[in-house]
């Protein structure tokens, strides 16, 4: 009867890899970028159909629009059952299986990101220029920009977000600015009149309704009225360094041709709030200063982040731009750009956001990247063969366990907790044999060095940007509870509503104190 259990478990996890896996058909054509932006499009409708289908429309195989199919989700069915089974077949072994499996994905996720912590130590590889360097550029020899700013029932932020894009050192007459509001979005539109006044510099354009009513949406719409040669996105609470542009343009002279993304550094103006914005600190610093340029380092895809990443307007157009359907449209932008042979590097310029502050608000936050990360990675093993094949196999593996491994890492760690809890306290025979001798001691040192270096990497990097923070590295196993909880609703999202955009509300922040800036700050 157990090898009965074991083959249906076999079996089962067989069947559901090769759902997940499965090589599908071979994608349709790309959208063309043989036209310049401001000529590619006749008419209104065309600029609808783009903002919304031109993903699904051109590569539905890379679009989240579905991410099952009627096939698959019969395959899956019928795994789940043979799962099930043999559960009641050998319910010893078939937890046996599933926990070594989590421990191995585990194990992997962690070690990649210690991997990626210790490569970095002997300096992240960055696109630096000096201000000088990016002033010394010919005003007449900088390429067109269109900056797109995004915004939906933010009125509150409008008075401050105007004057911060117009801090942007970059020659008037070859900037575009476009603040993205809904069209049925009132009170936002009349807070931006208002925070505009009878400047021409900034653009108010309004996004038709219809369709997923998300923020790459709104993008793609914004794209199909760019006229710069290089494009890039602020949110709306962003304080960019007002060189930030210069040096984007100048950095893409510098970088290889293929380099289709520079991704600016983020960090928090608000870092200092409260435990929850210095977790979150201490957090956006290893991500943009040691984890993306890791990955951009060894070649592989890059997720970016949602903000100030600058981009070869052109080759947005030819890969599709953002798919309105993924709720991380940023993390599967940037894989879609590695698998047409494009690149990502991170840009030494900072854009200081606004930290959540509240519990709540945060959760809604990170569930929505956990479930845009859950979307992604779901999206890009469906052809596993074109993908390696685009990648390589160790860039593959590397993307598949950084991506798939933030929110597992998240789901598995309270059921490891709660699993030691219960060993060092009652002991019980019934979890020894759940863990055979190699289970045992990979579960053991993830769960003993895992937790201590991923504590002690928060505390080197308070160390390094700023020793208020000191504490908050102390206190991060706390931090880790949150994660998990917003990743099982990440997990329920998934399920029930996975194209479902959660709202992120900013304006929260206290007025800083003189003397408290620091704390939002990063070298």
């Amino acid at each position: 009867m157990v090898r009965t259990a074991i083959l249906l478990v076999a079996g089962s996890l067989f069947v559901i890899v090769g759902l997940v896996l499965r090589r599908t058909a071979p994608a349709g054509p790309s959208v063309s970028a043989g036209k310049p932006p401001q000529q590619a499009w006749s008419s209104e409708v065309d600029r609808v159909e783009f903002s919304t289908d031109a993903l699904y429309g051109s590569s539905p195989d890379l679009s989240a629009r579905r991410i099952l199919n009627g096939h698959q989700r019969e395959r899956l069915t019928a795994a789940l059952a043979a799962l099930l089974v043999a559960a009641v077949l050998a319910p010893q072994t078939t937890v046996l299986v599933i926990i070594g499996l989590c421990t191995l994905a585990y194990v992997g996720s962690m070690g990649v990101r210690i991997w990626l912590f210790v490569m970095s130590l002997g300096g992240p590889v960055l696109v630096r220029l000096s201000d000088d360097e990016a002033r010394a550029a010919p005003d007449e020899l900088l390429p067109k920009y269109t900056v797109l700013v995004p915004v939906f029932h933010e009125p509150e932020v409008m008075a401050s977000l105007v004057p911060n894009l117009r801090q942007l050192e970059y020659p008037a007459e070859r900037m575009q600015v476009l603040l993205l509001v809904e069209s049925d979005d009132g009170a936002t539109i009349a807070a931006a009149r208002e925070a505009i006044g009878p400047g021409r510099d900034l653009r108010i354009l309004l996004v038709p309704p219809g369709g997923p009513r998300t923020k790459p949406k709104a993008l793609n719409y914004g794209l199909t009225h760019a006229t710069g040669d290089l494009l890039t996105i602020f949110d709306a609470e962003d304080r960019p360094d007002p060189l930030q542009l210069r040096k984007a343009a100048v950095g893409f002279s510098r970088v290889a041709p293929n380099v289709a993304c520079l991704q600016a550094r983020l960090a928090f103006f608000n870092g200092g709030q409260n435990l929850i914005t210095r977790w979150f600190q201490l957090e956006y610093s290893i991500w943009f200063r040691q984890m993306l340029p890791g990955l951009s380092r060894f070649g592989a895809p890059i997720p970016l982040g949602g903000t100030s990443n600058h981009f070869r307007t052109g080759v947005l157009l030819e890969i599709g731009a953002w798919d309105p359907d993924n709720v991380t449209e940023d993390a599967d932008l940037g894989a879609r750009l590695s698998r047409a042979g494009y690149r990502c590097e991170v840009l030494d310029s900072l854009t200081l956001e606004e930290a959540n502050s509240d519990f709540v608000n945060w959760a809604k936050q990170r569930s929505r990247w956990y479930k845009g990360y859950l979307q992604t990675f779901l999206v890009h093993v469906r052809d596993l063969r074109s993908t390696c094949r685009a990648w390589g196999t160790s860039q593959f593996l590397l993307w598949s366990f950084f991506v798939g491994g933030t929110p597992l890492m998240a789901m598995i760690n309270p059921i490891f907790w709660g699993l030691a809890v219960i060993w060092f306290t009652v002991e019980p025979g019934w979890l020894m044999a759940m863990f055979p001798a190699p289970v045992y001691y990979l579960g053991l040192l993830s769960w003993l060095a895992g937790n201590f270096l991923f504590t002690f990497i928060f505390m080197m990097e308070s160390v390094e940007v700023d020793d208020s923070l000191f504490v908050a590295a102390l206190l991060s196993p706390i931090y880790w509870v949150m994660m998990s909880v917003a990743a099982y609703k990440a997990l329920l999202q998934v399920v029930l509503a996975p194209n479902y955009w959660e709202k992120t509300r900013h304006g929260l922040t206290r007025p800083v104190v003189p003397g408290q800036a620091a704390a939002g700050s990063a070298p």
